[in-house]
Protein backbone atom coordinates (compact mmCIF):
# COMPACT_ATOMS: atom_id res chain seq x y z
CA UNK A 1 0.00 0.00 0.00
CA UNK A 2 2.83 2.34 0.82
CA UNK A 3 4.30 1.81 -2.65
CA UNK A 4 0.97 2.89 -4.22
CA UNK A 5 1.05 6.10 -2.20
CA UNK A 6 4.54 7.25 -3.16
CA UNK A 7 3.63 8.75 -6.58
CA UNK A 8 1.04 10.94 -4.86
CA UNK A 9 3.27 12.26 -2.09
CA UNK A 10 5.13 15.56 -2.21
CA UNK A 11 8.86 15.00 -1.81
CA UNK A 12 9.18 18.33 0.01
CA UNK A 13 6.57 18.02 2.77
CA UNK A 14 6.36 14.19 2.53
CA UNK A 15 2.56 14.31 2.67
CA UNK A 16 -0.20 13.66 0.14
CA UNK A 17 -0.17 16.27 -2.60
CA UNK A 18 -2.21 19.42 -2.00
CA UNK A 19 -3.13 21.38 -5.13
CA UNK A 20 -0.62 19.28 -7.09
CA UNK A 21 1.46 20.82 -9.84
CA UNK A 22 3.88 19.09 -12.19
CA UNK A 23 7.11 20.66 -13.43
CA UNK A 24 8.44 20.31 -16.97
CA UNK A 25 10.80 17.55 -15.80
CA UNK A 26 7.83 15.45 -14.67
CA UNK A 27 8.05 15.74 -10.88
CA UNK A 28 5.00 16.72 -8.86
CA UNK A 29 4.74 18.88 -5.74
CA UNK A 30 2.24 20.70 -3.62
CA UNK A 31 1.63 24.13 -5.13
CA UNK A 32 2.62 25.83 -1.88
CA UNK A 33 5.76 23.72 -1.38
CA UNK A 34 7.28 24.31 -4.81
CA UNK A 35 6.42 28.02 -4.70
CA UNK A 36 8.22 28.39 -1.39
CA UNK A 37 11.21 26.48 -2.75
CA UNK A 38 11.42 28.67 -5.85
CA UNK A 39 11.01 31.83 -3.79
CA UNK A 40 14.35 30.93 -2.24
CA UNK A 41 15.88 30.66 -5.74
CA UNK A 42 14.71 34.13 -6.72
CA UNK A 43 18.00 35.85 -5.89
CA UNK A 44 19.94 33.41 -8.07
CA UNK A 45 17.58 33.94 -10.99
CA UNK A 46 17.70 30.21 -11.74
CA UNK A 47 14.94 27.87 -10.60
CA UNK A 48 15.56 24.15 -10.17
CA UNK A 49 13.60 21.01 -9.50
CA UNK A 50 14.24 19.89 -5.90
CA UNK A 51 14.50 16.27 -7.04
CA UNK A 52 16.46 16.18 -10.28
CA UNK A 53 17.94 19.71 -10.07
CA UNK A 54 16.94 20.50 -13.65
CA UNK A 55 17.04 24.27 -14.02
CA UNK A 56 14.46 26.61 -15.53
CA UNK A 57 14.84 30.17 -16.80
CA UNK A 58 12.63 32.12 -16.41
CA UNK A 59 10.54 30.92 -13.49
CA UNK A 60 7.90 28.51 -14.83
CA UNK A 61 4.24 29.36 -14.47
CA UNK A 62 2.66 26.63 -12.36
CA UNK A 63 -0.80 25.28 -13.04
CA UNK A 64 -2.76 22.82 -11.00
CA UNK A 65 -2.63 19.28 -12.33
CA UNK A 66 -6.35 18.54 -12.48
CA UNK A 67 -6.02 14.83 -13.20
CA UNK A 68 -3.55 14.26 -10.39
CA UNK A 69 -5.69 16.33 -8.02
CA UNK A 70 -8.71 14.12 -8.74
CA UNK A 71 -6.70 10.96 -8.09
CA UNK A 72 -5.48 12.32 -4.75
CA UNK A 73 -9.04 13.32 -3.79
CA UNK A 74 -10.25 9.78 -4.53
CA UNK A 75 -7.46 8.37 -2.39
CA UNK A 76 -8.54 10.59 0.48
CA UNK A 77 -12.21 9.64 0.08
CA UNK A 78 -11.45 5.91 0.08
CA UNK A 79 -9.55 6.37 3.32
CA UNK A 80 -6.13 5.70 1.81
CA UNK A 81 -3.79 8.14 3.47
CA UNK A 82 -0.17 8.75 2.95
CA UNK A 83 2.21 6.52 4.80
CA UNK A 84 3.61 8.19 7.89
CA UNK A 85 6.79 10.04 6.96
CA UNK A 86 10.08 8.75 8.32
CA UNK A 87 11.16 10.05 11.67
CA UNK A 88 12.29 13.61 11.11
CA UNK A 89 15.75 14.58 12.20
CA UNK A 90 15.86 18.33 12.28
CA UNK A 91 19.14 20.17 11.92
CA UNK A 92 20.45 21.52 15.18
CA UNK A 93 23.33 23.83 16.08
CA UNK A 94 26.46 22.72 14.27
CA UNK A 95 24.52 20.50 11.83
CA UNK A 96 24.25 21.01 8.08
CA UNK A 97 20.68 21.74 7.00
CA UNK A 98 19.09 20.25 3.89
CA UNK A 99 19.00 22.79 1.04
CA UNK A 100 15.76 21.38 -0.37
CA UNK A 101 13.64 21.31 2.79
CA UNK A 102 11.45 24.37 3.15
CA UNK A 103 10.07 26.13 6.19
CA UNK A 104 11.78 27.41 9.29
CA UNK A 105 12.87 23.94 10.44
CA UNK A 106 14.91 21.94 7.98
CA UNK A 107 16.04 18.35 8.27
CA UNK A 108 19.64 17.44 8.93
CA UNK A 109 21.63 16.86 5.75
CA UNK A 110 23.45 13.56 5.39
CA UNK A 111 25.45 14.20 2.22
CA UNK A 112 26.60 17.13 0.13
CA UNK A 113 26.88 17.02 -3.66
CA UNK A 114 29.97 18.65 -5.18
CA UNK A 115 28.22 18.92 -8.54
CA UNK A 116 25.00 20.50 -7.27
CA UNK A 117 26.78 22.44 -4.50
CA UNK A 118 23.91 21.50 -2.23
CA UNK A 119 23.33 19.32 0.82
CA UNK A 120 20.50 16.81 1.18
CA UNK A 121 18.60 15.04 3.94
CA UNK A 122 17.79 11.34 3.67
CA UNK A 123 14.57 11.95 1.74
CA UNK A 124 15.87 14.47 -0.77
CA UNK A 125 19.06 12.47 -1.29
CA UNK A 126 17.21 9.56 -2.90
CA UNK A 127 17.22 10.97 -6.47
CA UNK A 128 21.02 10.94 -6.40
CA UNK A 129 20.88 7.20 -5.72
CA UNK A 130 18.02 6.36 -8.06
CA UNK A 131 18.26 8.67 -11.08
CA UNK A 132 20.87 8.05 -13.81
CA UNK A 133 21.14 11.83 -14.19
CA UNK A 134 23.08 11.98 -10.91
CA UNK A 135 25.28 8.96 -11.53
CA UNK A 136 28.44 11.04 -12.03
CA UNK A 137 27.74 13.43 -9.16
CA UNK A 138 30.24 13.16 -6.33
CA UNK A 139 28.72 12.91 -2.85
CA UNK A 140 30.66 13.68 0.31
CA UNK A 141 29.76 13.83 3.97
CA UNK A 142 27.53 16.83 4.63
CA UNK A 143 29.61 19.97 4.98
CA UNK A 144 29.06 23.72 5.12
CA UNK A 145 32.36 24.30 3.31
CA UNK A 146 31.29 23.26 -0.17
CA UNK A 147 32.67 26.40 -1.78
CA UNK A 148 36.13 25.62 -0.43
CA UNK A 149 36.17 22.45 -2.55
CA UNK A 150 35.31 24.35 -5.74
CA UNK A 151 37.68 26.38 -7.95
CA UNK A 152 36.78 30.06 -7.64
CA UNK A 153 37.85 30.70 -11.27
CA UNK A 154 36.17 27.83 -13.09
CA UNK A 155 33.54 26.54 -10.62
CA UNK A 156 34.97 23.04 -10.95
CA UNK A 157 35.95 20.54 -8.29
CA UNK A 158 39.46 20.99 -6.86
CA UNK A 159 40.74 17.54 -7.80
CA UNK A 160 44.33 18.35 -8.85
CA UNK A 161 47.29 19.33 -6.66
CA UNK A 162 49.97 21.65 -8.05
CA UNK A 163 53.41 20.96 -6.55
CA UNK A 164 54.83 24.07 -8.21
CA UNK A 165 52.46 26.45 -6.42
CA UNK A 166 51.56 24.06 -3.57
CA UNK A 167 47.80 24.43 -3.92
CA UNK A 168 44.73 22.52 -5.05
CA UNK A 169 43.39 23.41 -8.48
CA UNK A 170 40.80 22.13 -10.94
CA UNK A 171 41.56 20.37 -14.21
CA UNK A 172 40.86 23.57 -16.19
CA UNK A 173 43.56 25.38 -14.20
CA UNK A 174 46.13 22.95 -15.64
CA UNK A 175 45.35 24.32 -19.09
CA UNK A 176 45.92 28.00 -18.37
CA UNK A 177 47.68 29.60 -15.38
CA UNK A 178 49.12 26.28 -14.13
CA UNK A 179 50.04 24.93 -17.55
CA UNK A 180 53.32 22.99 -17.49
CA UNK A 181 53.41 22.85 -13.70
CA UNK A 182 54.22 19.72 -11.71
CA UNK A 183 50.77 18.36 -10.87
CA UNK A 184 49.25 15.16 -9.49
CA UNK A 185 45.73 14.14 -8.59
CA UNK A 186 44.50 15.43 -5.25
CA UNK A 187 43.81 11.83 -4.19
CA UNK A 188 47.41 10.80 -4.94
CA UNK A 189 48.78 13.80 -3.05
CA UNK A 190 46.55 13.00 -0.08
CA UNK A 191 47.84 9.42 -0.05
CA UNK A 192 51.46 10.64 -0.16
CA UNK A 193 50.89 13.14 2.66
CA UNK A 194 49.33 10.42 4.78
CA UNK A 195 52.33 8.17 4.09
CA UNK A 196 54.76 10.92 5.11
CA UNK A 197 52.73 11.65 8.21
CA UNK A 198 52.83 7.97 9.15
CA UNK A 199 56.62 7.89 8.77
CA UNK A 200 57.00 11.04 10.88
CA UNK A 201 54.84 9.56 13.60
CA UNK A 202 56.90 6.37 13.50
CA UNK A 203 60.16 8.34 13.91
CA UNK A 204 58.72 10.32 16.81
CA UNK A 205 57.59 7.10 18.47
CA UNK A 206 61.05 5.58 17.98
CA UNK A 207 62.75 8.63 19.56
CA UNK A 208 60.33 8.48 22.44
CA UNK A 209 61.15 4.82 23.07
CA UNK A 210 64.89 5.58 22.95
CA UNK A 211 64.52 8.42 25.48
CA UNK A 212 62.39 6.19 27.66
CA UNK A 213 65.09 3.50 27.58
CA UNK A 214 67.79 6.05 28.49
CA UNK A 215 65.66 7.29 31.38
CA UNK A 216 65.25 3.76 32.73
CA UNK A 217 69.00 3.16 32.50
CA UNK A 218 69.65 6.40 34.38
CA UNK A 219 67.15 5.43 37.06
CA UNK A 220 68.84 2.03 37.42
CA UNK A 221 72.24 3.73 37.77
CA UNK A 222 70.86 5.99 40.51
CA UNK A 223 69.39 3.01 42.33
CA UNK A 224 72.71 1.14 42.07
CA UNK A 225 74.53 4.15 43.50
CA UNK A 226 72.09 4.31 46.40
CA UNK A 227 72.67 0.62 47.11
CA UNK A 228 76.46 1.04 47.06
CA UNK A 229 76.20 3.96 49.48
CA UNK A 230 74.03 1.86 51.75
CA UNK A 231 76.66 -0.91 51.85
CA UNK A 232 79.48 1.44 53.05
CA UNK A 233 80.59 0.32 56.61
CA UNK A 234 78.90 2.43 59.25
CA UNK A 235 82.07 2.26 61.48
CA UNK A 236 83.87 4.45 58.97
CA UNK A 237 81.20 7.08 59.42
CA UNK A 238 80.36 6.86 63.19
CA UNK A 239 83.89 6.22 64.69
CA UNK A 240 85.24 9.68 65.70
CA UNK A 241 88.80 8.38 65.74
CA UNK A 242 88.64 7.18 62.16
CA UNK A 243 89.69 10.58 60.93
CA UNK A 244 92.60 10.66 63.41
CA UNK A 245 93.79 7.26 62.28
CA UNK A 246 93.79 8.45 58.73
CA UNK A 247 95.50 11.78 59.41
CA UNK A 248 97.83 10.61 62.20
CA UNK A 249 100.63 9.15 60.10
CA UNK A 250 100.42 12.09 57.74
CA UNK A 251 100.78 14.54 60.66
CA UNK A 252 103.71 12.62 62.09
CA UNK A 253 105.46 12.60 58.74
CA UNK A 254 104.99 16.34 58.38
CA UNK A 255 106.29 16.94 61.92
CA UNK A 256 109.35 14.79 61.31
CA UNK A 257 110.12 16.61 58.10
CA UNK A 258 109.78 19.94 59.89
CA UNK A 259 112.02 18.86 62.74
CA UNK A 260 114.63 17.56 60.35
CA UNK A 261 114.58 20.77 58.40
CA UNK A 262 114.77 22.82 61.60
CA UNK A 263 117.64 20.76 62.96
CA UNK A 264 119.57 21.17 59.78
CA UNK A 265 119.19 24.93 60.01
CA UNK A 266 120.38 25.05 63.61
CA UNK A 267 123.49 23.02 62.81
CA UNK A 268 124.35 25.34 60.01
CA UNK A 269 124.07 28.40 62.24
CA UNK A 270 126.37 26.88 64.88
CA UNK A 271 128.93 26.23 62.33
Amino acid sequence: MAENQEPFCCSICLDLLKDPVTTACGHSYCMGCIKESWDQDRLKGVYSCPQCRQTFIPRPVLKKNIVLAEVVDKLKKTGLQAAPPPALCYAGPGDVACDVCTGTRKQKALMSCLACLASYCETHLQPHYESPAFRKHKLVKATTQLQEKICSHHDKLLEVYCHTDQQCICYLCTMDEHKGHDTVSAAAERTEKQRQLGMSQQKVQQRFQEREKELKELQQAVESFKVSIGEWPLSNITDPTAGNRLSGPLSENRLTDFDVAGGATSSHNHE
